[in-house]
């Protein structure tokens, strides 16, 4: 966790588990009514071909991005429900390997959503309204529900992101960084190299720094790819051996799981607080940065690539991801995750069954249509025209 007192995040197994989105994976992109007809990661929303900007064809929309943003959510609403029950071994060995990647693979997509991002065509007005504006209004709600439900105090405080509010914050500060990642020469090596040097002091909790800097490489990454790099991941050939790679990795999780210490998948912990040095930790880093893209990349190369009743789904993910922490913890402040019935592998079984649905459910039409004023407020009354510099007089 980091060093302040307020639950964050991935952190559910040491304190209440939180939840996730603008579209964790691709900036906000719910399709709610009335939303523009860009996603926030530069994707037309459009799913048929209709008009375009000039009367043309409008881009249609490849299926194979929601899809993956539809299971990765999947990913997040289990993993949160699993924190709950690691005295269970195969709850904990599940949990290890959804957390060693699932950020990351919503990051990747992400980056690569935002490789068009620009201050100019309102888009710095989209950030605003689809990831800060959101980013407010969930940290006073998750504040206020947590102090209604008997924490001692209430406490609110914008600099300290409170659990899933973490990851639009730091979706804030990447997105403005991208034009520097898009002009200089190796930008992922560099990212690689702030992320490493952020681990190695303490950085304190504000915005979460160190998570923000950690995971920094993952966005980068995902600027730089093209779409030609996915491709390679649709082969036939490539299903297989995606298959064997997700298969081994899961195994590994299960053999380290009592070995290796939880905080290290929050990727929010400087090396001191891990308790090795920046040569250990380091060493430690770039192997979880490895372990990290390659399953990325394994678990996109099972990912359909045609439409399915799920597809329109994945257009809302950043809607599960902040309201699903809701549900877990009410779980929490009524006492179920206590229930002896949920601590057995049956027990789990059925929690994993119920995050699925709920994490389905939070993406559907009806949820959009009654959060999109939090999450896709239009708010053209806070904007004024561009400012340009004035003329200097001579």
């Amino acid at each position: 966790m980091s060093s302040t007192t307020r639950p964050s995040g991935a952190e559910t197994a040491q304190r209440a588990d939180r939840p996730l989105t603008e579209d964790p994976a691709a900036g906000p992109v719910p399709e709610a009514p009335g939303a523009s007809p860009e996603a926030p990661g530069g994707v037309p929303k459009a799913r048929g071909l209709g008009p375009g900007p000039e009367g043309g064809p409008r881009k249609q929309r490849d299926p194979f991005f929601d899809n993956a943003k539809y299971f990765a959510i999947l990913l997040v609403v289990a993993g949160h429900s699993l924190a709950n029950l690691l005295n269970v071994p195969l709850a904990k060995g599940l949990y290890l390997f959804v957390y060693m990647f699932h950020m990351p693979l919503f990051i990747v997509i992400t980056g690569y959503f935002s490789r068009n991002w620009t201050f100019a065509g309102g888009k710095a007005r989209k950030l605003i309204t689809n990831v800060g504006v959101p980013y407010v209004v969930f940290e006073f709600a998750y504040s206020l529900y947590d102090w209604l439900a008997g924490r001692n105090e209430l406490e609110i405080s914008l600099l300290n992101p409170y659990y899933l509010t973490w990851f639009l914050c730091a979706l804030f500060m990447w997105r403005l960084s991208t034009p520097v990642w898009q002009q200089i020469r190796w930008p992922l090596a560099v990212a690689v190299g702030f992320a490493l040097l952020s681990y190695m002091s303490d950085l304190g909790g504000t915005f979460d720094i160190h998570r923000v800097l950690g995971l920094l490489p993952f966005y980068v990454l995902g600027l730089t790819l093209k779409p030609h790099h996915f491709e390679l991941l649709k082969r036939p050939v490539a299903r297989p051996i995606g298959a064997v790679v997700l298969a081994a990795g899961l195994g590994g999780a299960y053999l380290v799981m009592d070995r290796m210490a939880r905080n290290w998948i929050y990727w929010k912990h400087a090396h001191f607080e891990m308790g090795v040095g920046n040569f250990t930790g380091t060493l430690m880093r770039l192997a979880m940065f490895v372990c990290a893209t390659v399953l990325v990349a394994a678990f996109l190369t099972q990912i359909p690539r045609r439409r399915h009743w799920f597809t329109g789904l994945g257009a809302a993910t950043l809607y599960a991801y902040l309201l699903h922490g809701f549900v877990t913890r009410l779980l929490e402040f009524t006492g179920w995750w206590d229930s002896a019935w949920m601590h057995t592998v049956p027990g789990v079984v059925i929690v994993l069954g119920g995050a699925l649905a709920v994490g389905t459910a939070l993406c559907t039409r009806p949820v959009v249509r009654s959060m999109s004023w939090a999450l896709e407020p239009r708010m053209t009354w806070i904007f004024t025209p561009l400012r340009r510099p004035g003329r200097r007089m001579r």
